[in-house]
């Protein structure tokens, strides 16, 4: 299968539109209609409806390995460029939000005493995290979830990339100060599966994570939060559009909300770091004080 008909088929896709794709990849209209039909011509099938654009049954199926596959080949790519490149005292990090505390912090603060160094810090969301990191534009990444205690998170196959935990704590909901379950030492999911969320896939837990650790449904979403922006978040949870869930560390500081910490099922706000086999010399110093267990002390 070819890779490039196979990003021609994802972008069309995804823009809905043959002239849209051509427009982002830079080919004419007619190039993109050459590479879709080459692409159903060696899968033996059709793939693309025309009129409108959207996937047949097969074109859906596919667009269930594509993405993961291109990724794969540019992770690919960039592990071999790595092997070339000059070392240098430059650094960038990747994070999703609930993954940049204080600790990750103090452990730049420490990197930056050790000597010059030029850090970047990215705040993406959890997917863009990992695509920094396997294609080489950033060093190190930070990606957080909720697992059962010492579980890793499910994390997709990242290949030669070398994951190590970074920390563990407990994981909290977000009530408006008012809202009756704010008063609560502790509450369980399960309990609040009908009430009504945030949708805020990059910032808070997903609510498909939280329907899949609870096995039940529910968790329908109020409104939608695109965006790394936590206070964002906390300003509609304290004006009642939701509940969210969040490390209670973070939690703990946002204004207008009652962090109350989840009792059941037995949960921990995981977060991991991620580097490619070969890091550079100040994303090792970094990953090691990140994942040195003395460093809040």
């Amino acid at each position: 299968m070819d890779p490039h008909l196979l990003r021609t088929f994802v972008a069309v896709l995804e823009h809905r539109s043959f002239s849209t794709a051509a427009s982002v990849l830079g080919y004419t209209q007619s190039a993109v209609s050459q590479h879709i039909a080459a692409l159903e011509a060696d899968l033996g099938t059709r793939l693309v409806e025309r009129r409108p654009v959207a996937p047949t049954a097969a074109g859906l199926r596919l667009m269930e390995h594509a993405p993961a596959l291109l990724l794969r080949l540019d992770a690919a790519r960039a592990d071999i460029a790595r092997l070339h490149r000059a070392p240098d005292a430059r650094l960038t990090l990747a994070c999703s939000p609930a993954a940049l505390g204080p600790a990750v912090a103090r452990a730049l603060a420490r990197l930056h005493s050790s000597g010059p160094v030029e850090i970047e810090v990215r705040v993406l969301g959890r997917k863009s995290v990992i695509e920094e990191v396997l294609t080489a534009r950033a060093d190190l990444g930070l990606v957080d979830g909720v697992a059962a205690p010492s579980d890793p998170l499910p994390l997709p196959d990242l290949g030669p990339t070398v994951t190590l935990a970074a920390a563990e704590e407990p994981l909290a909901v977000l009530f408006p100060a008012g809202h009756p379950l704010a008063r609560r030492t502790a509450v369980r999911l399960t309990d609040l599966a009908q009430a009504q969320w945030i949708d805020a896939p990059d910032t808070a837990v997903p609510l498909d994570r939280l329907r899949a650790v609870c096995g039940a449904g529910g968790f329908l979403p109020r409104i939608r939060h695109l965006g790394t922006d936590v206070h964002g978040l906390a300003a509609l949870a304290s004006a009642g559009h939701g509940l969210a869930a969040l490390p209670r560390s973070l939690a703990a500081t946002l204004p207008g909300v009652t962090a109350v910490q989840v009792r059941a099922p037995r949960l921990v706000h995981r977060t991991e770091l991620l580097h490619p086999a070969g890091p550079t010399g100040p994303a090792r110093r970094l990953a090691a004080l990140i994942t040195d267990r003395t460093q809040g002390r």
